[in-house]
C-alpha cells in the first residue's frame, strides 16, 4: 500500500510540473531583438524553463541581483552555476536550439542574462519569481544592467575618439590597430574585504574582482603527446588564480614575452616591467616537474618556449587574450611563426626572472614564482 501511494505521489508531481517557453533573441524585420520573451515567469520547484535560441548569437547565464552581467558561481567549485553555450542562429533558420533550466529553489528570485558582448548592458535580462515591486524588482535589475551598458558606451566612445588620432602598430609585415587601455580606478569588494585598485583596462579583460579567496588553479601541460605545445594554449584567468605549468617531456621553458615580439623575453624588450621565466625544465612523466605563476593583472599575458626554434614553430601561450580582437591568441601564434624573434639562449638549471619577483625557486623539479605585482594592480593583492 505504501509503495502504491509513493508511486501515485510521484506521478502527481510529474503531472503538476509546468514548463515555460522563453524565446531568446530573434528578429523584428531585419533588426535583432535583444530581449527574453517573456522577461520573467513565476514557477515552483520542479518546473522547467525551456529557452528557445532564435536569430543571432545568444547565451543564458545565471547571475545575482547585485552582480548583474557577471556569472553566479558555485562557492565550492567557483564554476558558473548555470551557463549555456552560445547558440549562433542564422537569419534564415526556422529550427531553433533549446536549453532547459529546472527550478530547484523557489524561495527567492532567480536572475539571468545574455553574456554576448554588450547584450546585458542593453537590457537583455530574465528572471524567475521576481517581485513586482520593491528594491529587487525586475525594473531595478534591468536598470542596473542598463547602467553597465551606459558605462560600456562611454568607454567605447572614448576609445573611438582616441583611435582616430592614434598610430597603428606595425610588427614585421603585420599592421594592427593601436591598443586602447585607459587607466581606471575601481573599488573592489570581495567577501568581507573592500579595496581600491588602479589598473589599465583592456577591452574584454576580466574584472579585477577575484572569484575565490585563493583563486583557482589552471593546469597547463608543456610538451607531452602533442609535441611543441602548451595544452591548453590559451586560457582566461582571474586575479589571484594560479597557472601551473607541468613539464611532461623534452626540455622546455615558459617565458613571458610581448605580443609584438612573441619570441623575445619581456625582460629584454621591456626591462622595467616584471616578467617571468621558468628557465629550462626537463620533462617528467610523473608530473613532478612544474612551474607556477600567480595572476595579479587583468591585461593579456603572453609567453613562449625559448628552446631552439620552438617559438617559431608556434609553441606560445596566452592568458586573457581578447579573442574578439586583432590581438587574439591565433594572431599571436601566427606572428610568432612569421617573425620568430630571437632563438633561445643556453639552458640553465634554475628558473630566472626579473628582480621584481617576490620569489623564484626550484626544489625537486617544482618551481614556483609569486609575482610581486605589476605597478598597475599592486593594490589587488592587499
Amino acid at each position: 500500500m505504501f509503495a502504491k501511494a509513493l508511486i501515485l505521489s510521484s506521478v502527481a508531481l510529474l503531472v503538476s510540473a509546468v514548463n515555460y517557453d522563453v524565446n531568446v533573441g530573434g528578429l523584428n524585420g531585419e533588426n535583432p531583438i535583444l530581449k527574453f520573451n517573456p522577461e520573467f515567469v513565476n514557477g515552483v520547484v520542479g518546473d522547467t524553463v525551456t529557452f528557445h535560441f532564435q536569430q543571432k548569437n545568444h547565451s543564458v547565464v545565471e547571475t545575482s541581483f547585485n552582480s548583474v552581467c557577471s556569472p553566479l558561481r558555485d562557492p565550492t567549485t567557483y564554476q558558473p552555476v548555470f551557463q549555456t553555450p552560445f547558440h549562433p542562429v542564422a537569419n534564415t533558420d526556422t529550427e531553433f536550439p533549446t536549453e532547459v533550466y529546472t527550478i530547484q529553489d523557489a524561495s527567492k528570485p532567480l536572475w539571468f542574462y545574455c553574456s554576448q558582448k554588450l547584450h546585458c548592458g542593453k537590457g537583455m535580462i530574465f528572471s524567475i519569481n521576481c517581485p513586482a515591486s520593491g528594491a529587487n524588482s525586475l525594473d531595478n535589475f534591468r536598470a542596473a544592467a542598463l547602467a553597465i551598458g551606459a558605462q560600456e558606451a562611454a568607454a567605447s566612445s572614448s576609445a573611438a575618439a582616441w583611435s582616430s588620432t592614434a598610430t597603428p602598430d606595425v610588427y614585421g609585415t603585420q599592421t594592427y590597430a593601436p591598443i586602447y587601455a585607459p587607466t581606471v580606478t575601481q573599488t573592489v569588494t570581495f567577501a568581507e574585504s573592500t579595496w581600491t585598485t588602479t589598473y589599465q583596462s583592456y577591452a574584454n579583460s576580466p574584472d579585477p574582482t577575484p572569484i575565490a579567496a585563493e583563486g583557482v588553479t589552471h593546469t597547463i601541460t608543456v610538451g607531452g603527446n602533442n609535441g611543441l605545445t602548451y595544452d591548453p594554449p590559451s586560457i582566461q584567468a582571474n586575479v589571484r588564480d594560479t597557472v601551473k605549468f607541468v613539464f611532461a617531456a623534452k626540455n622546455h621553458t615558459v617565458t613571458q614575452s610581448s605580443f609584438n615580439q612573441p619570441c623575445r623575453k619581456l625582460s629584454l624588450t621591456n626591462p622595467d616591467q616584471t616578467a617571468f621565466d621558468s628557465g629550462f625544465i626537463p620533462g617528467a612523466a610523473d608530473g613532478s616537474a612544474s612551474f607556477s605563476i600567480k595572476v595579479n593583472d587583468t591585461k593579456p599575458i603572453w609567453a613562449y618556449c625559448r628552446q631552439g626554434n620552438h617559438c617559431g614553430s608556434g609553441m606560445v601561450f596566452s592568458i586573457n587574450a581578447d579573442e574578439s580582437s586583432e590581438r587574439s591568441f591565433a594572431a599571436f601564434q601566427a606572428l610568432a611563426r612569421t617573425i620568430n624573434g630571437t632563438a633561445a639562449g643556453a639552458p640553465s638549471a634554475t628558473p630566472t626572472g626579473n628582480a621584481a619577483f617576490a620569489s623564484a625557486s626550484l626544489f625537486g623539479g617544482v618551481a614556483t614564482v609569486v609575482l610581486a605585482g605589476f605597478a598597475s594592480v599592486a593594490a589587488v593583492l592587499l
